[in-house]
């Protein structure tokens, strides 16, 4: 029965950890947002994949190409 008693006070003092160290961080960030310090950078989502540096087009007509004359030289 005492070990019960003792988990749940060990539980109680880690909830209460927990809830200064969330006090700590809030007020941390009250102060540099009221000192105009940049947070940490805001994570921009991203839609899709990044545009190719070359046309694709292209790249296709020259695979085609590169076939065709494959087939001619046999």
């Amino acid at each position: 029965m005492s070990t019960t008693t003792f988990q749940k006070r060990q539980k109680e003092m880690k909830r209460m950890e927990k809830q200064k160290m969330k006090a700590e961080r809030r007020a941390n960030r009250k102060v540099t947002k009221a000192e105009g310090e940049p947070q940490e950078e805001e994570l921009r989502v991203m839609t899709g994949p990044p545009p190719l540096d070359f046309d694709l087009r292209q790249f296709d007509k020259d695979l085609e190409q590169e076939l065709n004359e494959q087939q001619v030289k046999p």
